[in-house]
This record gives structure tokens, C-alpha cells and sequence, in this order.
């Protein structure tokens, strides 16, 4: 496999041995933590999914989907291949049954059969058939980026964001998460301005998802969210209530219709939540097993800007917030920033990989005594 990786050149660019445009100095995690350099000069990178072989596909935010492999198992990508090109906000991607999932604004697509197709590809370069699956999604770039995940029956949820900082609109499909099964999609959640992480818990299954919140009422309110899912179909609030107790300025005094649903934990105003995963690996201390890190990719708005790290949220077996901490920190120094981080994965081996996707770069993270 390894050869045949290697001799298709036409098809993989080789990352340079050199020191990442990070300084990983400067970045803090708890006491037994290491962070690496898994892979670097990426476009963009947000959501990964491993396949059953260690290949780590890429959603790069500007267009292209990837397929990254650690050749000589060193904790380090040494291959990149280009599986789908020339997309719209790629930033979605999802792997089930052998199928490779991927989105773009308005369409999600797959391709069958995706790490047959690698051990079969020529040298020739060839880029594999992809096959639409979901067409009939809006097509607004405001909150229109995607997570895709599957459920253990195959069924395919993603997020379709509000079109706009507050807002109602007659297409129902917006802020919402939708599930796609068997042709059909249904209303997971409603009332979701805009959620770009979910996860399913190891143990309930239930659905536990981030929301950013709104823009424009201060640098200190309302809080962005973290919701669970007990019931499809209920509501979180958007445009009517923010968090807990924020009342919209212009959508407050409407009757919904809806009972409101109120987050689990506030994360605070503008941190900007993205990708979140539970922890099921082996590798890390045992009290972090079933606990929920998030990735705050940070403020664009507020005087003092705040987020631009990862958080380690501890659920009890009633799945309570017990207690939520910073778990890595240090791309905010200063008032500047040198990354962003933006989706976690936790793969075979129970370490830990992150995208940054103004780095441009995907860190390893691993635990040893």
C-alpha cells in the first residue's frame, strides 16, 4: 500500500520537512497533553472523519476535499490526495457504510466505495465519481456552511444556518438541523440560528449541538450555546430568545408557537462554536471518557476578542453539565491571533486531531504519563 501511495505522484504532494507556521510554544494544554503537528499547508481545513485504514479526510473550507495519510506512522501526514475539487464551502464531510459524504452550500454529495477507489487509483490522477445526494437546500453563503454526521442506523443529519444575523424566514429549512433518510429529511431541531458541531452521546445517542449566538446586542450578550436534543423537532429559540433569558430586541414580543428549549451550558457572547466531539478513546486519563470537547473559533465582533480555543465539558450519567474548562489555549495572546481552531477528531489510535483553518494546519494531540 505504502509503495503504491508513493508512486502515484501526479495525484499526492508531499509536505516539506519543515517547522509548521505555528509556534506550538505557545500554545497551553493540561499536564500530560502534547500537541503536534499532524499535517500543514492546508487550505482552510474543518471537518475530518478517519476511514477504517487511518485515512483522514478533509473538508478544506475553499473547495477541495482530501484524503491525508501517515505512511510511516510517525504522527505526521507524508501524502495528500485530492478526491473532490472546485466545490462551494466544502467544509462538511461525513463516512458511512465505506461512502464518503461531503457538502457544499446548497447540495451534499458522496462518493461510493471512497478507500477502494484510493487502493485501485492509477497514476493518472483520476478523481473518483461523486453522486448527488440532497439538492434542495438554500443556496445563501450567510450560515450556509455545513457538519454532516451520521447516526449508527446510516441516517445523515446537517445544519442549515439562518440566512442573516436575526431574521425570520417563509422556508422552513432554515436554522434548523435536518436528517436525511431514505430520500426523505426531516426536523431534527428547530430554532438553531447557527450550529457547525454536533455529536452524538456514546452512551443515550442523543444528539448534543453548539449554536453561535447573535450579533450586535453587545460584547457581552447573548451567550453562544450548548443544547441536547431529547424530543425531534424541538425548539431552541432563534429569533425569539437567545440563551437563557435574552429576549430579542425586535422578535421577543411575537408569539412563536413553540416552547422554548434552553441550553445546557452558555459558552459565552461570540466565542463562535464549531466542531465538538465526544471523547471515546483509550489514550487520554479515564475521567475524560464521554466528555465533550468544543472548539471555540473565536470573536469577530466584540472590542476585546474572546474564544480561539478548546474547552472540556464533563457530563454526569444523567448527562449534566458538571463542570467545563479550557483544555487548550494560546492562540489569543495579546489581542492577536495565530489560529482558529475549528474542528476536533478522535481517531483509532485515542489521540486527538484538531483543524485550524487559519493556520492552516491540523494538530495531533496525545496523552502519556
Amino acid at each position: 500500500m505504502k509503495k503504491f501511495l508513493l508512486g502515484i505522484l501526479s495525484a499526492i504532494f508531499l509536505f516539506p520537512a519543515n517547522l509548521p507556521a505555528i509556534n506550538l510554544d505557545d500554545l497551553q494544554i493540561e499536564d500530560g497533553f502534547q500537541i503536534s503537528v499532524f499535517a500543514e499547508d492546508l487550505d482552510s481545513p474543518r471537518q475530518m472523519v478517519e476511514g477504517s485504514d487511518g485515512t483522514i479526510f478533509v473538508g478544506e473550507r475553499n473547495g477541495q476535499i482530501i484524503a491525508l495519510k501517515d505512511l510511516d506512522n510517525n504522527g505526521q501526514a507524508d501524502s495528500k490526495i485530492i478526491i473532490a475539487k472546485n466545490l462551494s464551502f466544502s467544509t462538511g464531510i461525513s463516512l458511512f457504510d465505506g461512502d464518503l459524504y461531503f457538502s457544499e452550500i446548497s447540495k451534499i454529495w458522496k462518493i461510493e466505495n471512497i478507500e477502494e477507489f484510493l487502493k485501485k487509483q492509477s497514476s493518472s490522477g483520476e478523481m473518483p465519481k461523486k453522486t448527488l445526494v440532497v439538492d434542495n437546500l438554500p443556496e445563501d453563503t450567510w450560515h450556509g456552511w455545513k457538519w454532516l454526521k451520521h447516526d449508527e442506523e446510516g441516517s445523515l443529519y446537517f445544519n442549515v444556518g439562518a440566512p442573516c444575523n436575526i431574521c425570520l424566514s417563509d422556508n422552513p429549512q432554515y436554522a434548523s438541523i435536518l436528517k436525511f433518510k431514505e430520500g426523505e429529511l426531516s426536523y431534527v431541531a428547530k430554532g438553531v440560528r447557527n450550529s457547525v458541531g454536533f455529536d452524538f452521546h456514546p452512551i443515550t445517542k442523543k444528539l448534543f449541538f453548539t449554536d453561535n449566538g447573535r450579533d450586535w446586542l453587545g460584547d457581552d450578550s447573548p451567550s453562544c450555546e450548548l443544547n441536547k436534543v431529547e424530543v425531534a423537532g424541538q425548539f431552541f429559540g432563534f429569533p425569539y430568545k437567545h440563551a437563557s433569558n435574552v429576549s430579542d430586541p425586535e422578535y421577543g414580543n411575537q408569539k412563536s408557537g413553540y416552547d422554548f428549549v434552553d441550553p445546557i451550558l452558555e459558552l459565552g457572547a461570540h466565542v463562535a462554536p464549531t466542531g465538538i466531539t465526544f471523547y471515546e478513546g483509550d489514550m487520554f486519563p479515564t475521567k475524560m471518557r464521554n466528555n465533550l470537547f468544543i472548539a471555540l473559533h473565536g470573536s469577530w465582533n466584540r472590542s476585546e476578542k474572546v474564544g480561539y480555543k478548546v474547552i472540556r465539558v464533563e457530563l454526569d450519567e444523567n448527562e449534566n453539565v458538571i463542570s467545563s474548562s479550557d483544555f487548550i489555549f494560546g492562540w489569543l495572546k495579546g489581542g492577536k491571533v495565530s489560529g482558529r481552531p475549528s474542528a476536533p477528531l478522535v481517531i483509532s489510535d485515542g489521540s486527538f486531531l484538531l483543524s485550524d483553518d487559519k493556520a492552516n494546519v491540523i494538530y495531533r494531540v496525545t496523552y502519556s504519563l
